[in-house]
């Protein structure tokens, strides 16, 4: 019984993508060539560009030697620690997180890319680069970032695993887009993307795009941010 329920809602929720999908499309010039954005989806054309302005995701922005060489990096002072399932503020379950101030010249390369592409020349950032590993069974739950720990920006490369990031407006909740974070990407959220839209990363039995199972396995998100103004 507990299987047929299983499969009952996963046929609802492909019912429900397949009804209410849209892609993003515009005048731009990649658009206007016939190309489609690849990475975004959402519930209606205007929520989606109420945020095209404020999000976007950079497919293959590392190589898979830089890849390994960020999980080299990371992963000794992860295997440490053990997997959390009680978050302090209750957003996240299944996790390891770290910081990290110091990195290797390959590593310091890479994230020099990350702060150039996704922050204004000179703009101050948040020292630490935080580090969260979320096992295969974790989960980021809806949640809007304090103010008090970061500025307008956040910028993260996704490690070892495709993951969906959904925003949801936060005075209405029946709208939504999804973000597919492919492996070794870059996504950036700004501004009322940040503040104005809940953000999660989807469960594995959830992870779908554009009706597509995206499948979930162990990632690690290394993420810069700006200081708050």
């Amino acid at each position: 019984m507990t299987l047929l329920i299983r499969v009952v809602k996963q046929v609802q929720r492909k019912s429900f993508q397949c009804h209410l999908l849209y892609r993003f499309s515009s005048d731009n010039a990649a658009l206007r060539k016939g190309h489609e954005c690849k990475w975004l989806c959402g519930s209606s054309q205007e929520i989606l560009s109420a945020v095209r302005e404020q999000v976007d995701v950079r497919q293959n922005f590392i190589s898979e030697e830089e890849e390994n060489a960020l999980f080299k990096e990371v992963e000794p002072g992860l295997r440490k620690k053990r997997y959390e399932f009680d978050h302090w503020d209750h957003a996240i379950h299944g996790y390891k997180e770290t910081e990290r101030l110091q990195w290797g010249v390959e590593c310091e390369s890479i994230l020099r890319r990350v702060r150039a592409v996704a922050f204004p020349e000179g703009s101050p950032l948040l020292g630490p680069i935080h580090v969260l590993d979320l096992d295969k069974e974790g989960y980021i739950k809806p949640h809007i970032d304090s103010v008090k720990f970061c500025g307008s920006t956040i910028a993260g490369l996704s490690l070892l695993s495709d993951s969906i990031m959904r925003l949801v407006p936060e005075n209405n909740s029946a709208d939504w887009v999804d973000l597919l974070l492919s492996r070794r990407s870059l996504y950036i959220l700004r501004d009322d993307a940040r503040f104005k839209f809940t953000h999660e990363i989807l469960k594995d039995e959830d992870s779908f795009f554009s009706g597509q199972k995206v499948p979930r396995h162990r990632r690690i998100s290394v993420i810069c941010r700006n200081l708050p103004v």
